[in-house]
């Protein structure tokens, strides 16, 4: 019973982490919020863009049946020929229909009309509501042109983009690779400022010193998290089958400014924690989110178009986009730079809540220097 007095006595002290209060938000997040943000478990309105060549009346008529499944959403048409890899940048699309010249003239004469269709296997559950629904609409097109895709109408040519095999290596496990790897940086940051108030080193930034004294302290620890992002990756190239098709400069310019977002929210999430252990129990505010929400663990196209935008309130999340983006689909900053912009502008919030926050508590020291005096 005094093992048990004892123990009680420092869980409610303070002094470590308050699970007390950490296991019940965990059980309500599980439970209440991620039923609401995960609540849809089919593809609704897939975005897919349709390149037209044909321009027909038939053509149009398939688009229109397209889109009037609920499961597919067609976002653009497109006149022109063009290389069908665009258009999933920034997970614009899932899939781009590619319906060629002479596509009225072969359904009207019976011969075999083909469509190309691309899919986007970055996530293999991303496309499969579509795949099913586009081989349905065939299907009825062809049973009221009442021929047979042997001997004619119209025949789906797929082919899978990005991830071709549909290897976990290129989604799970870069997925889990990124995920661990900022959960252990924050770890071992997000208890840097409780440390330097303890051992009285705080104080002495705010004095004399500017938010730079704390960012710079990130360094070695960034370091540490790209080596081990480029290591991993390097061993999944080497060890297994992952795709890069990127420039290897575009991902680490981006990794940059991501391990500086991470480690300035880490000082933010930590900064008014009594001691480190308590700081770090507050990484699960805004790192598994991410991991939840970024499009690993399920297609975007699954959550509803307000939780995809909600979950841009964590890092974890641009840096799914990022690199999906850059290492598996071989896209340039320059074909990307609306979302880059966008990153930009989030890091530009975080820089600036940080630097208040700091000038804050650097104010309130001085006037008790001043009353003191």
């Amino acid at each position: 019973m005094d093992s048990i007095r004892s123990e009680l006595n420092f869980l409610f002290s303070g002094k470590g982490m308050p699970y007390e209060k950490v296991c019940l938000m965990i059980a309500m997040i599980i439970t209440i919020v991620l039923s609401v943000l995960l609540g849809g478990n089919f593809a609704k309105d897939t975005p897919v863009v349709v390149i037209d060549l044909d321009n027909s009346l038939s053509s149009r008529q398939f688009i229109n049946n397209m889109n009037a499944s609920e499961y597919i959403k067609v976002t653009l048409i497109f006149n022109n020929a063009a290389d069908p890899e665009i258009f999933f940048y920034r997970d614009d699309a899932a899939a781009v229909v590619y319906i060629p010249r002479e596509f009225e003239k072969n359904v009207n004469t019976g011969t075999t009309a083909p469509i190309g269709v691309f899919y986007d296997n970055t996530n293999t559950a991303l496309t499969a509501d579509v795949k099913e629904i586009l081989n349905e609409i065939v299907a009825t097109e062809n049973a009221k042109l009442a021929k047979s895709t042997a001997s004619g109408g119209i025949s789906l040519r797929d082919r899978n983009l990005f991830n071709p095999s549909g290897s976990t290596e290129n989604a799970q496990t870069e997925g889990f690779l990124f995920f661990f790897g900022s959960m252990f940086f924050v770890f071992a940051t997000i208890g840097m400022v409780p440390r330097l108030r303890m051992t009285g080193e705080l104080n002495a930034i705010l004095k004399t010193g500017t938010p730079w004294n704390l960012i710079l302290r990130l360094v070695p620890y960034g370091i540490g998290l790209l080596t081990s992002f480029v290591v991993g990756m390097a061993i999944l190239r080497v060890w297994g089958d992952m795709v890069f098709s990127g420039h290897l400069l575009s991902f680490l310019f981006i990794q940059f400014f991501y391990i500086l977002s991470v480690g300035m929210l880490s000082l933010l999430f930590g900064w008014n924690a009594a001691n480190p252990g308590i700081a770090s129990s507050r990484m699960i505010l805004f790192i598994p989110g991410g991991f939840i929400l970024g499009g690993v663990t399920s297609p975007l196209t699954h959550l509803s178009p307000w939780v995809v935008t909600l979950s841009h309130i964590f890092p974890l999340t641009w840096e799914f986009h990022f690199v999906r983006d850059i290492v598996m689909r071989g896209a340039s900053l320059a074909d990307i730079s609306k979302e880059v912009g966008a990153f930009f502008v989030y890091i530009g919030i975080i820089a600036i809540i940080l630097v208040a926050k700091f000038y804050k508590d650097k104010r309130e020291m001085c006037r008790k220097i001043m009353l003191n005096e």
